[in-house]
């Protein structure tokens, strides 16, 4: 049993992996005692030491020592004490915004179940307990219960919140995390990430001495603005030391999530669905679930970190049949031709492909109604017999006879107003009565608050589904949600169409997937603006950003893999000059770029010379043969490309007998320094061959003394190491 119980001194202990969480009761309230390195048992040692701080009320007058204020509580609410962030909130029919959760009691289960309507981890009985504490505000009805879900052997703590009003009056949720946390220390660096379109995902690590450190989305979605992720970090920290608290928000909607550091150097770490246009009406007897997040703790690094989240969401969180198969190299003919494509170009591009060794072709946007550009036809998934005289089965019969896979794109959540199902049904679209519209790329977004809107897309995307064999797919979002509001729902519930539009989002994703369990599903919004756990849950890969530039990918793809594993991350090889940068590189180095996650190709093949052919089949067969390590190995990263001019970082299989290494340097220095490549992960009394040279050498020599990398004079240069481990006879 990983979860504890001292009746005693009403402390609950939770082990996960190498992790330990405590809680306890004091005076009916749920404090945090522990969150670190496991521990064999919790004796006590971090007791609170009561204080009479000035400014800080008490709800008991006698005792002045005793404040909500000063307490490191566990899911604290507002009005009566703690003036630091609430984790909820709470408005009765009165008006009143006060609420006093009381401890009430727990439940110790074995597994883990479900959360209706919500992505979330899973794993059975020998591999995670579940703790439920129950609290409830007495004079409201209102009933909290927060799960945790300890993984045995992950350093893993899950939680959410179930909210219940077993009262007799509408209660109005104003605020639901989904997890707060009291750490009685300060001094932390906050780490998050950030971006624009073609821009994902920068790092932002920064010190956190007072006030409060806040990242959040209101555009609907996790966005490429802000990532649902926030680290806390040691200021020591670094990629292979240093104690680092981590959580990840399973969801795709707006979400916030805050480090606030109080007068008396306490930390509250706190992240959930976003307040704001975020309110929730529980009529009596009715419930509300959180989303999940996942928390990681490491006294390892963020390496460590990685290496947990990786593994945890391939175990525990990715559901398809397609988690630990090999992912087909693919060619999307997007930046080839956009809209304008024949179905003969199409079938030209093919055919260059099958030559070259890819695996499967997607055709990506253009293919129905009458879409020539982005201002019309969504809605409309009809293919256009204009572009595909036989039809997507047609085509679909051709690609299969070349030997490839046939993919498809689709964007099911979006709607034209140039389209048969805008004129048929205005009233799809999601927006605020009598407010005008406000376009993104010329189109509208569907209401999924809407049940028989959702039924619309599970219907029309269901056929286009079953019309020809399809093998993958490619669901794009390319705009954010505004207009927010619904005329199917009355005024008390407009504040709820946000979460419901998420939800029905996910109805729609549980729907297809399980009717389609063999279609690899990959999701996009304009490349990796909603890339977060919620919808890795659906989809196992995620295309990570529409900037195919090689330079750019290497921080793009870098700060990604803090979270999610190679595997998931989508990466092509595009066209020079490239399209987002007009950046000129090589393709060997948009090649090992690419080949540093899920590979792919984005250009037309029939502009390539012979010689560019041959190269792209020499990258497809290596991949081929190191794409086993790169999708399921381990992922270590050695030079930081946002610090410097170097980006490097080395996989090494599950085995451990195969071991890949890329460099990768920006610009070309003068008087240039000579570089080294340390490897990580490799077994210190080993031997590995280096399958390029046949040279030999000790599994210390290269993490300790490293590989020295050749001077040439030349921008945006790569290299690439792979060596095989031998026996020690083999010298």
């Amino acid at each position: 049993m990983s979860i504890v119980y001292d009746k005693e001194n009403q402390v609950f202990h939770l082990q996960a992996g190498d992790t330990s969480y405590v809680m306890g009761v004091v005076r009916g309230y749920l404090t945090h005692l522990y969150w670190g390195k496991r521990l064999n048992r919790y004796g006590a040692s971090r007791r609170i030491i009561w204080k009479d701080r000035g400014f800080a009320p008490n709800p008991d007058d006698l005792d002045r020592a005793f404040s909500l204020d000063t307490l490191p509580q566990e899911y604290p609410q507002t009005g009566n004490g703690d003036y630091r962030n609430c984790a909820y909130g709470m408005l009765d029919e009165q008006g009143g915004r006060i609420s006093n959760l009381i401890y009430q009691g727990y439940e110790i289960l074995h597994g883990k179940e479900p959360l209706s309507g919500l992505p979330a981890s899973f794993g059975n009985d020998d591999e995670v307990d579940t703790l439920k504490i129950h609290m409830l505000d007495e004079l409201s009805g209102l009933k909290v219960e927060l799960w945790y879900h300890a993984f045995h052997n992950q350093s893993v703590i899950a939680r959410s919140v179930r909210f219940v009003n077993t009262g007799e009056e509408n209660l109005t949720l104003t605020k639901m995390l989904s997890m707060s946390v009291d750490i009685r220390e300060a001094g932390f660096d906050v780490l998050t990430l950030y971006g624009a379109h073609n821009n994902e995902r920068n790092m932002d690590r920064r010190r956190i001495t007072s006030g409060t450190v806040q990242i959040e989305s209101l555009r609907g979605t996790s966005s490429p603005q802000q990532a649902p992720f926030m680290a806390l970090l040691r200021p020591e920290t670094t990629e292979d030391f240093g104690e680092v608290y981590a959580a990840n928000f399973v969801y795709s909607g707006n979400f916030i999530a805050a480090a606030q550091t109080d007068a008396f150097e306490n930390t509250r770490f706190q992240m959930g669905m976003n307040p704001w246009n975020g309110q929730w009406l529980l009529e009596p007897g009715q419930e509300f679930h959180t989303p999940e997040v996942v928390m990681v703790y490491t006294s390892e690094g963020l390496n460590e970190m990685s290496k947990i989240f990786h593994n945890f969401y391939q175990d525990h969180l990715i559901r398809s049949q397609y988690t630990k198969k090999i992912r087909p190299i693919l060619i999307n003919n997007w930046e080839a031709t956009y809209f304008d494509f024949t179905e003969e170009k199409i079938l030209e591009i093919a055919d260059k492909a099958a030559q070259v060794g890819i695996e499967l072709f997607v055709l990506d946007d253009g293919w129905f109604g009458k879409r020539d550009d982005t201002t019309s036809s969504l809605g409309d998934w009809i293919e256009d017999r204009r572009k595909l005289p036989d039809g997507l089965k047609g085509l679909e019969e051709k690609i299969h006879e070349k030997g490839l896979q046939f993919g498809l794109w689709l964007e099911p959540e979006m709607i034209s107003e140039n389209s048969d199902l805008y004129r048929r049904h205005p009233d799809y679209v999601l927006h605020t009565p009598g407010r005008p519209y406000t376009y993104g790329r010329g189109q509208l977004v569907l209401d999924l608050s809407r049940e028989d809107v959702c039924d619309y897309v599970i219907e029309s995307i269901s056929k286009v589904l079953e019309s020809a064999q399809i093998d993958y797919v490619k669901w794009d979002m390319n705009r954010h949600l505004t207009d927010v509001g619904s005329g199917f729902y009355p005024a008390a519930r407009q504040g709820e169409i946000t979460h419901r539009y998420v939800l029905g989002l996910y109805r729609i994703l549980e729907t297809l997937t399980n009717k389609y369990p063999d279609i690899l599903f990959e999701s996009c919004s304009s490349g990796g603006g909603r890339f977060d756990p919620g919808m890795l849950y659906y989809m196992p890969q995620t295309w990570c950003s529409d900037n195919t530039d090689a330079v750019c990918r290497l921080k793009i793809q870098y700060a990604t893999s803090l979270t999610y594993p190679p595997i998931t991350i989508g990466a092509h090889v595009s066209g020079c000059p490239n399209q987002q940068t007009g950046r000129e590189t090589s393709l060997s180095t948009r090649g090992f770029a690419a080949m540093s996650a899920n590979m792919g190709y984005e250009l037309d093949l029939t502009k390539c010379s012979e010689e560019e052919l041959e190269q792209i089949k020499q990258q497809v067969d290596f991949y081929k043969e190191i794409r086993e390590t790169i999708q399921f190995g381990t992922f270590y990263r050695t030079k930081n490309p946002f610090e410097g001019n170097l980006a490097q970082w080395n996989f090494v299989s599950k085995d451990g007998k195969d071991v890949v290494g890329f460099y990768f340097e920006i610009l070309s220095r003068p008087a240039a320094p000579i570089q080294l490549m340390k490897f990580k992960g490799l077994e210190r009394d080993g031997y590995y061959k280096d399958l390029n040279t046949g040279k030999i050498y000790g599994g210390d020599e290269l993490m300790y003394s490293g590989i020295s990398i050749p001077i040439h004079k030349q921008d945006f240069r790569s290299e690439c190491y792979h060596f095989r481990k031998v026996n020690e006879n083999s010298f």
